[in-house]
């Protein structure tokens, strides 16, 4: 049995502008804006939503399963796919477009200047859940908007339980459509300024979704996470980071975590200690797939942290 993880492949170019942006914008020019940086550093990375997600979730021996859309150019991302032993059967070629890339750019200051290029993700409603065998479980995760809509139906009428995570997806509904999908979902998975933006657009409390799915997530970064479940609020606490290196896609890690929580039937407090678990873990390391923990390496941390917060109660 696998866990289906419906979201972007996407590759992240990465370049450092050795300087601060405001010493090369001139505010009185701005409506006429012309800047080139010169960027010596450059890295690229594997991410989307559905590559992080289930790469992480390979790491627990999840058994994840990746539908997404990518474009032609997807030849070395289709290799390290390949070499961490991820199924690829479900990750579709689109002729003549590019796989998603956001192209970054920062400065000395943390700020960020970003291009995203949705390429092969617009098509991700030519895969269908119909198409695939032996799947317990899945994830909506931010992909092509026709995409979300089909995969979620397809998902409730086949009575396979899913995670809604609009993510930065959120932008594409209105509260209404969010509706759709909460009502739809079992799960429902957010991070602090999502969950606000969700109360905006569909007029409800976290209290009043909440009574919608099995369990609402809501990741607060550094302050842990709370799940709300069963007409109560379980309150996460952070797995302190041995070092906080890069924060890009700490939130699919945690979502790794909670899926092998939840395809065990784990209990709530357990799940989400996997999860900040596994958040820990990818802060650690930059980019969403460079950490290469042992699965005995989880272990040990989770057990840590379980000891840690208990001495503190």
């Amino acid at each position: 049995m696998s866990i289906l993880i419906c979201g972007s492949l996407a590759y992240d170019t990465i370049m450092v502008f050795q300087d601060q942006f405001k010493n090369h914008i001139l505010p009185d020019k701005i409506h006429a804006l012309s800047v080139a940086f010169y960027v010596p550093e450059m890295r690229r990375e594997f991410g989307g939503t559905a590559g992080n997600i289930a790469y992480n979730l390979q790491l627990l021996e999840g058994n994840p399963l990746i539908m997404a859309t990518v474009g032609e150019d997807f030849g070395p991302y289709s290799t390290w796919l390949n070499k961490n032993n991820l199924n690829t059967a479900h990750i579709k070629t689109i002729e003549n477009n590019f796989t998603a890339q956001a192209f970054i750019t920062t400065d000395t200051d943390d700020n960020q200047i970003t291009a995203f290029h949705p390429g092969a993700m617009v098509e991700s409603h030519q895969n269908h859940v119909s198409d695939t065998k032996g799947v317990l479980l899945a994830i909506i995760a931010p992909e092509g908007r026709d995409g979300m809509f089909a995969h979620a139906k397809e998902c409730f009428d086949a009575k396979i339980p899913f995670m809604f995570d609009p993510g930065q997806g959120l932008p594409m509904f209105n509260g209404e459509e969010l509706l759709h999908f909460i009502e739809m979902a079992d799960y429902l998975a957010v991070n602090d300024y999502e969950s606000q933006i969700i109360q905006d657009k569909t007029g409800l409390t976290l209290e009043h979704l909440a009574t919608k799915v099995k369990a609402l997530i809501v990741t607060l970064g550094g302050n842990g996470s709370q799940i709300y479940a069963d007409g109560q609020r379980f309150d996460i606490p952070c797995v302190k980071a041995s070092k906080i290196v890069d924060p890009t896609g700490c939130g699919d890690a945690y979502r790794a975590g909670l899926l092998y929580g939840i395809a065990r039937s784990w209990d709530w407090p357990t799940c989400g200690r996997l999860a900040a678990t596994m958040g820990a873990i990818k802060i650690e390391s930059r980019g969403g797939q460079n950490h290469k923990p042992s699965r005995g390496d989880i272990e040990a941390i989770y057990t840590q942290a379980l000891v840690n917060d208990t001495k503190v109660d």
